[in-house]
């Protein structure tokens, strides 16, 4: 394992980081604190609990959630993409470095960009709510696996674009919608039977309840569950990345 490669990409995307760290740490801030007046105050005036919890503190979760793998996917997806976008990609390919040592510390780089976002984003929350983590270690371990393999898909999504009007594609038509109807703002058993049957083929079902586990003790699917789920969602995304650095494919475009 070349550890001096792995640190000089980490290190170089971190860089990246802090020159646009203003932005990169105040949007998230601004997006949580509006959703929290949008969805705490005004939907919260009319539900008072959802399964025995404020309905401001039941929302924190899927706003975590919801911010974590938006920036795993975007800071991924960017880091491996420019690269491929001013030719140095080819550096890489050519140095005596493997897929996995490149993937550890662009995906390393991102997964860390995110949980730092995740972590401003839950400080941000108990300005707001009252807030109580029932399970603190198993909150944290949900956060970074999340950032893990969301920053993993965004990698994958980084090779696979051609333009940078691709790397939106996935987040804005998939991720997005997936999250809102998720369970993010809602327990899924407030919906119809037919509808929670149907939810259960949504994979962030599993994380965002696994993580809301963590914080109030309930969640709408099992834990042991949601810990298979993003198990296997990394394996998946590990086995392409692998494929795509061994066939060369989107790398020699």
């Amino acid at each position: 394992m070349n550890g001096h490669a792995i640190w000089t990409m980490y290190r170089h995307e971190m860089a990246r980081f802090n020159r646009t760290l203003g932005q990169s740490l105040v949007s998230p801030v601004l997006s949580t604190s509006l959703y929290f007046v949008v969805f705490g105050a005004a939907l919260g005036s009319r539900i008072d609990e959802v399964e025995g919890v404020a309905y401001g503190a039941f929302i924190v979760p899927g706003l975590v959630m919801l911010s974590v793998m938006t920036q795993s996917i975007s800071n991924a997806s960017f880091g491996i993409y420019f690269p491929k976008f001013i030719g140095t990609i080819y550096e890489h390919l050519s140095a005596p470095v493997s897929f996995i040592e490149i993937a550890i510390g662009y995906v390393g780089a991102a997964a860390t960009k995110a949980l730092i976002v995740g972590g401003i984003i839950l400080g941000t929350a108990f300005f707001f709510v009252d807030l109580q983590i029932l399970h603190p270690f198993a909150m944290l371990a949900f956060l970074v696996l999340t950032c893990v393999s969301f920053s993993l898909l965004g990698f994958i999504i980084g090779l696979w674009a051609k333009n940078f009007e691709q790397l939106q594609i996935v987040p804005l038509l998939i991720i997005t919608p997936l999250v809102f109807l998720g369970g993010s703002f809602y327990s899924i058993t407030m919906l119809p039977p037919v509808w929670q049957t149907l939810s259960l083929f949504n994979p962030v079902v599993y994380l965002i309840s696994g993580f809301r586990w963590a914080f109030f003790g309930q969640s709408d699917i099992a834990v042991g569950w949601s810990l298979a789920a993003i198990a296997l969602f990394t394996v998946i995304c590990i086995g392409i990345v692998g494929w795509i650095f061994r066939t060369g494919w989107r790398l020699r475009d």
